[in-house]
């Protein structure tokens, strides 16, 4: 009824679904290992695009912004009833927890459904250098693992040299990605075109990304797409700064958005898989939840960004891009390590 109920019930639904993605690609790749994490992270992804090309339809279909969250509050309801019920925790989280049967009995339930059978008196290790699912198998070397709960804070990941440097780069480089992301998608509204088939074609600009980015992903490695795809989106965004938007100029624009979100959706969810790879499972959520944060952060920017008008909006995406491509530089390689669940592991892993 009015903008101070609007705007707390905004407040709300951000706060209550802002880290829903965020959980579901933790749930969806802890249990994965190293040899089919990327392609299973980034197939996740699809999803994710599919809902914005949706969403340009059902906002076209609802035109009044009162019938439009209604509209798009159904997914919500459904996602408690359909999906939340038949969701199993990370047997990782339990590990790390010292919960061992709990564990267990979640990988013998994989296992099952898998069609293999995990062997009585098998321990399941902390970390997973054994863990490979190329056929899929999962591999588990028998250890002895310590039943006492294991956590971690924000504040291990800032105190530890090595995840420091890593959080500090990985905060920088989801920041200018998310400018750069929202911002494309935001300004559609300074080319000029027709609003609802322009979001439609930048949802599906970003699938190939996706597909693109899985091939190569166990090929090339994730630091080279990270730069690779951050500068390809940069070089495009110049050259949208440096045209007009009369004539054949607006559609050469909007081409050089399409190809700019086109690279930066594939750099904005190899992060959520590289980000994942950096840190060891008791501060993974802490670590993914700063790089979020600050990718909501240049979310909030964006619009700022798109109001100033005409090629500036693309000058600003392009210097993010190159910036974050050079940030990027500066992180280790994670392609085929193990995904470590201590930071002890993760220390004694990295210096050996």
């Amino acid at each position: 009824p009015d903008y101070s109920t609007y705007l707390l019930l905004r407040f709300v639904t951000g706060f209550s679904t802002g880290g829903v993605g965020l959980c579901s690609f933790v749930l969806a790749t802890e249990p994965v290992g190293p040899t089919k994490r990327g392609v299973a992270g980034m197939s996740t992804f699809y999803f994710f695009s599919t809902g914005i090309a949706l969403l340009s339809g059902i906002a076209y279909i609802f035109p009044s912004w009162r019938a439009l969250y209604v509209a798009s509050s159904i997914p919500s309801i459904l996602f408690l009833v359909l999906v939340v019920p038949f969701i199993s925790e990370s047997p990782r989280w339990y590990l790390v927890r010292g919960k061992m049967n709990e564990a267990m009995k979640i990988m013998r339930t994989i296992a099952n459904a898998n069609g293999h059978h995990l062997p009585d008196g098998v321990s399941l290790a902390l970390d997973d250098e054994a863990n490979d699912a190329s056929n899929g198998n999962q591999i588990w070397k028998a250890a002895t693992v310590e039943k006492e709960a294991i956590s971690g804070s924000i504040v291990d990941v800032i105190r530890s040299p090595i995840t420091r440097i890593r959080l500090f780069l990985a905060v920088g480089i989801n920041f200018t990605c998310s400018v750069v992301y929202y911002g494309l998608s935001l300004n559609v509204v300074n080319l000029e075109t027709n609003l609802y088939l322009t979001v439609l074609l930048n949802a599906v600009a970003e699938m190939p990304a996706f597909t693109i980015t899985a091939v190569l992903l166990d090929k090339f490695g994730r630091k080279p797409l990270a730069i690779g795809t951050q500068w390809f989106s940069a070089i495009f965004c110049f050259m949208g700064s440096l045209t007009g938007n009369v004539g054949i100029s607006k559609v050469i624009r909007m081409c050089c958005g399409l190809l700019g979100i086109f690279g930066m959706a594939g750099t904005y969810n190899l992060l959520f898989i590289y980000t994942a790879e950096l840190f060891p499972t008791v501060v993974r959520n802490a670590a993914l939840g700063c790089a979020t944060q600050a990718a909501q952060m240049g979310a909030i920017l964006a619009p700022f960004v798109v109001i100033l008008g005409g090629g500036f909006p693309f000058l600003v995406f392009g210097v993010c891009g190159l910036i974050g491509g050079m940030l990027a530089s500066y992180l280790p390689e994670t392609l085929n390590k193990p995904l470590y669940d201590t930071m002890t592991g993760l220390e004694e892993g990295e210096l050996a």
